[in-house]
């Protein structure tokens, strides 16, 4: 029996995670954590019997103790590393945000394997996170379909990153991007284009911001940084490119000139999947692909004039330090504003420019330089805003 921890259990991941394991009866759910979506939780507490549970405010914690009596309940911080703590052999961190990396830094400690959705893991924490991993020998498992088409087509033990492996004989590797909900659009047209324009992604079902931030190329800056940790890959040999069908999810090319691919319909469960029952591939529900219904597969490369967030997430990855912290934080704080319409779809990578230029990086950061970073950013977007356009 494989148990696992799940924190994030309500949003896009953590449900597709859950509809995952239904289907695999060797699998155990021992704790769930939520952010407000309470009685989402109160369905799947009832369903997977969890030993302990944790929400984001104690009234609602307060709520579902009424409902569960016997189960243990907790809330904030607090309750996010208890279920990370918790008796798991996997802990899956699909919680948006950098409130997620104390809570992995505890699991890996206690020598637990990561699923890892979580993307400020790696941007901000990357250098303080893969030697932790390395040294109590655990496995990062990516949740992303990139990351894991990589993985698949580079298995570990020929990779760099947090494995021992040299990674000389690999020439480059290839990160395939959907381009958005934008990607047919004029350039003139970008900025009338408002957040429920965005959400309408031609391919794939995800959370709120992630579907932004496709939109806008920089979940795919974002992706550039974690493909850097987790495979141990220079900057200047990985490559984006714009694959509007969704199949080949990204490629490995090696110094022969062989390229491998993985391929798969646009199903967040499948590389959930991988993630959870690696290295075994075991039966599920996920549709299967076929190529004669697909017809075409078209690649281009990406606009970085107009998608400017991309060329952003290069820079801040090569600056390193805790720009990649700020880059990813400001970023949270310009979707938000882009949400509540106070800033223009093409404004967004302008922000993040005007915050990265004002941070004074810092090389070999700990992990309080990297959280006092993310929250510097944070309040710069708040208060540059107005000032852009």
């Amino acid at each position: 029996m494989k148990k696992i921890s799940i924190l994030g259990s309500t949003g896009s991941i953590g449900t597709q995670a859950l509809a995952v394991i239904k289907n695999l009866p060797d699998y155990r759910v021992t704790a769930l954590t939520a952010g407000n979506n309470v009685e989402l939780l109160l369905r799947q507490i009832k369903e997977f019997k969890p030993n302990l549970v944790s929400v984001a405010r104690a009234s609602d914690a307060a709520k579902v103790k009424k409902e569960f009596p016997d189960l243990a309940v907790f809330s904030g911080a607090d309750g996010l590393a208890r279920a990370a703590a918790d008796d798991a052999d996997l802990v899956l961190a699909a919680v948006v945000g950098t409130e997620c990396i104390l809570p992995v830094l505890e699991a890996v400690k206690l020598k637990k394997d990561i699923a890892l959705a979580n993307k400020e893991i790696l941007v901000a924490a990357g250098e303080i996170i893969l030697p932790l991993v390395k040294k109590h020998g655990v496995k990062l498992l990516p949740v992303d379909s990139e990351h894991s088409a990589i993985m698949q087509a580079c298995p570990p033990e020929i990779t760099g990153g947090y494995f021992s492996y040299p990674v000389e004989i690999i020439s480059r590797l290839i990160l395939t991007a959907s381009g958005g909900a934008f990607r047919d659009l004029p350039a003139a047209q970008l900025a009338l284009q408002n957040s429920a324009a965005a959400l309408k992604h031609p391919n794939w079902q995800m959370g709120k911001k992630i579907t932004i931030d496709s939109a806008t190329l920089v979940n795919k800056g974002l992706e550039v940084i974690e493909a850097h940790w987790l495979f141990g890959v220079p900057y200047a040999r990985i490559e984006v490119l714009i694959h509007p069908q969704s199949i080949v999810h990204s490629l490995v090319e090696y110094r022969d000139g062989s390229v491998l691919a993985q391929l798969g319909l646009p199903d967040m469960r499948l590389p959930i999947q991988h993630a959870l029952t690696y290295p075994q591939r075991v039966a599920g529900a996920v549709p299967k692909l076929n190529l004669l219904e697909i017809k075409n597969l078209t690649f281009q490369a990406p606009d970085l004039r107009n998608f400017r967030g991309l060329a952003l997430a290069y820079e801040a990855g090569r600056l390193g330090g805790t720009m990649p912290a700020v880059f990813n934080a400001a970023n949270e704080a310009a979707v938000e504003l882009f949400c509540q319409d106070k800033l223009k779809f093409t404004e967004i990578p302008r922000l993040l420019e005007d915050i990265m230029q004002k941070h004074d990086t810092i090389n070999n950061p700990t992990l309080d330089d990297i959280l006092a970073a993310a929250d510097w950013a944070k309040q710069q977007g708040a208060s540059l805003w107005q000032k852009v356009g």
